[in-house]
Formats: C-alpha cells, sequence, structure tokens
C-alpha cells in the first residue's frame, strides 16, 4: 500500500514537471514572437536601407565625401492622437510603433538631421494648454535622438488648424516648442533649407498670412544676393546682407504645391486607385496655384518635399523641379509606412525611400502564432487526434455494435 502510494507521489509529480516544461515551453514561444514583432522586424526590415550615392568631386577622398555629404531623413503625417479622439489602444500600438521605428532608424543608419514635414499632432488644432504640453512629452519620448542629430519640424494644419483655425496663439505655442516660424532657412553643410509654413499661405492677407509671406520675400532676397555675390554680381541692395552658401534651396513644406489629382502618382504607396481621380481642393488638399508660383518664383528651389497626403507621389513643376510628397510614418495611416533618405550636397542630391514593417504582415506573424499556440495546447490536453486516429476510433465503436 505504502508502495502505491509512493509510486503515486512520484507520478504526480512527474506529470506536475511535465505540466510545468510545457507552459515554460508556451511562454518562451509566446516572448520570442513578442520580441521579434515588437523590436526585431525593425532591424530585419530597416537594415536593408542604404544611404544613396551621390555625385561628387572626383579629387576628394573617401573621408572628405563622407565630411561634405549631409545624410538627412524625411518623414511626415505623424499624427500623435490626443485626449478627444484618440483611444488609448490605438495611441499604444501606433506610438510604440513609430517610436521603435524611429530609434532603430537612428540606431542603424545615423542621419546627420531629421526632417518632420507636418501634422506631427492629430489634436494640435483644437487642444487645451494640458493636453497640448502631455502630447509634446509623449513626442519628445518617441522621437529623442543622440546630439549628433538634430531634429527640425515644419509645421501643419493639424497642429495649429486649417486657415481659419489658425491663431496666433497656436503659431506661438508651436513655435515655443519646435523653434519654428513662418519661414526659416537653415544651412548645414552647404545645403540651404528654406521650411515653409504652408498653412498661412491662404493669399488672403490676413495678419499671419502677411507676416509669413513677408519672411518668406526677406529669404529669397537673401538667397538671391548670395546667388548674386558667388557670381561677382554688385548690387546695392544687397551690401549688407549676410551671404549664405549659393547652392539651390531645397523646400521644406505641408501642403504640396498644387497639382489636380493623384492620378500621375504611382508606386506601391501611392494613393488607392479609387482615390487617384478624385480632384484636389486648392487651399485645403494641396496650396493654391498663386501660392505655389509664388514659392517656385521666390527661390527657384532644386528640390521639394512634402506631406499631408499621406500617399506617396512624384511631379515635377515647369518641368525640371522635382516634387516628392512623403507618405505618413504611421500605421494608423498606411499599411506601409516609410520615410525618405537623401544624401544631399550643395550641387546635387540622390533620394532612396525606406519602408518600415507592413502592419499587416504583423498581424498575420502573430495569428500564425496564436493558432500554433492552440494547437499545441489541444494536443497537450490530447483534444486533438491526427485524422486516422479519429477514423480508427469510428470503425471500432461501428464494429462493437
Amino acid at each position: 500500500m505504502a508502495m502505491m502510494r509512493s509510486d503515486l507521489g512520484i507520478m504526480k509529480i512527474l506529470h506536475l514537471k511535465k505540466r510545468g516544461c510545457f507552459l515554460l515551453k508556451l511562454l518562451c514561444l509566446v516572448v520570442l514572437v513578442l520580441i521579434f514583432c515588437e523590436f526585431l522586424v525593425y532591424y530585419v526590415v530597416i537594415f536593408q536601407c542604404h544611404w544613396p550615392e551621390v555625385k561628387i568631386e572626383a579629387h576628394r577622398s573617401s573621408k572628405q565625401y563622407s565630411a561634405s555629404v549631409l545624410k538627412a531623413m524625411f518623414l511626415s503625417d505623424t499624427h500623435l492622437l490626443g485626449e478627444i479622439k484618440g483611444h488609448w489602444l490605438d495611441k499604444l500600438r501606433r506610438e510604440w510603433q513609430m517610436e521603435r521605428a524611429f530609434q532603430t532608424a537612428l540606431s542603424l543608419l545615423e542621419p546627420d538631421i531629421v526632417f518632420i514635414l507636418g501634422d506631427i499632432f492629430d489634436e494640435g488644432k483644437w487642444s487645451s494648454s494640458q493636453a497640448w504640453e502631455d502630447d509634446v512629452r509623449r513626442f519628445q519620448k518617441m522621437f529623442r535622438h543622440p546630439v549628433r542629430t538634430e531634429l527640425m519640424v515644419v509645421v501643419g494644419n493639424h497642429d495649429i488648424g486649417f486657415h481659419y483655425e489658425m491663431t496666433t496663439y497656436k503659431i506661438k505655442r508651436f513655435a515655443k516648442v519646435f523653434n519654428f516660424t513662418s519661414g526659416k532657412l537653415i544651412t548645414r553643410k552647404g545645403v540651404n533649407f528654406v521650411m515653409v509654413n504652408s498653412v498661412a499661405l491662404e493669399g488672403d492677407g490676413c495678419t499671419v498670412c502677411s507676416r509669413a509671406e513677408a519672411k518668406l520675400m526677406k529669404l529669397s532676397h537673401k538667397l538671391n544676393c548670395s546667388h548674386q555675390q558667388e557670381q561677382n554680381h554688385s548690387n546695392k541692395r544687397c551690401s549688407d546682407v549676410e551671404q549664405l552658401p549659393a547652392s539651390e534651396p531645397i523646400l521644406l513644406q505641408h501642403y504640396p504645391l498644387y497639382r489636380r489629382s493623384d492620378a500621375d502618382c504611382t508606386g506601391e504607396d501611392s494613393a488607392l486607385s479609387e482615390e487617384k481621380y478624385i480632384p484636389f481642393k486648392e487651399k485645403y488638399d494641396v496650396l493654391s496655384r498663386e501660392a505655389s508660383q509664388k514659392l517656385l518664383w521666390w527661390f527657384h528651389p532644386r528640390l521639394i518635399l512634402s506631406g499631408h497626403t499621406h500617399s506617396a507621389c512624384e511631379v515635377l513643376h515647369n518641368g525640371k523641379i522635382p516634387e516628392i510628397s512623403v507618405p505618413s510614418f504611421s500605421w494608423r495611416n498606411r499599411n506601409n509606412p516609410s520615410f525618405i533618405m537623401g544624401s544631399i550636397t550643395p550641387t546635387d542630391f540622390s533620394l532612396y525611400k525606406c519602408f518600415l514593417p507592413l502592419e499587416s504582415r504583423v498581424v498575420t506573424i502573430y495569428c500564425i502564432a496564436g493558432a500554433l499556440l492552440g494547437v499545441l495546447i489541444l494536443a497537450h490536453l490530447q483534444l486533438l487526434n491526427p485524422p486516422f486516429y479519429f477514423a480508427q476510433h469510428l470503425i471500432r465503436k461501428h464494429k462493437a455494435v
């Protein structure tokens, strides 16, 4: 009797060990899937991206080459959800995706500068002071960056509101955090960037719009004077103007320049076929014809980068000036977010698009892992028999009858 109890005790211990070992294996599977889908997948995908090569003087060494080429990242429309429309689970999922994508890109690619082309926030146009501070705090955590990398931000309509919602208070609130005015010119490694408040280019003479246009005209004058001085052209109006590199500028803004629609846009991340032929509304989807022509005439840019549409597009203005619409960086707006990598010199540039992990692919991995987990549990509980065992059981039952 005592021996039987001892055997039963040993069997019970073995059974518990077996169950514990099985649960440990399941836990390991869950942890591995989580680590891959929430961390490693970003490294696997972004590791495949590379900085494009750009033409440069042949006599320069590789060390001089790397020092003279500006490595710039361009992304857009992060749309951090606010307290009004943002569900906590949606915020958690999408913002974790953007944070991991951005931090992985910084770690692997080490850009010199990052530009975000507007609509940083989803509810900046109507958020309270407290909500604004909370959103800014989340942004600064998600898009933290090392000292070696500079982060510059362009204002979008969701940050300060459309033209009819835009106020001086909202603009100053945004400028205080991001050091952005209605127009800003920065120069890095001899490359000029003009950052435009495209929301203020309504052209109706409002106070904010007039100030924005005056600022842009002043920047245009400064660039034109630098170009003339480089060519040894004397001009009395340029005598007291700070000289900048004579490089043609790159225009950065939220709204695209005027185009009728996305009908001519191609690529896997362009607008959906049913949306491509919907005409764009001026001053809402794109800038007006008048504002677009002003920017082209003032700055004669060699490249324009914009956001707002959440889809990719490449168009030529005046037959020679390329504009790249940068898609949204968030899974909330696209299944296949991306960002642009640019190798830029004062005289040339080369661009490369880096895609982020597909949300549908990550969801598929979770579904497969979940199904596998279910099968393993059923098999462990002996509730899942191979088909021939089931058939054999039926045959034996029939014979017994």
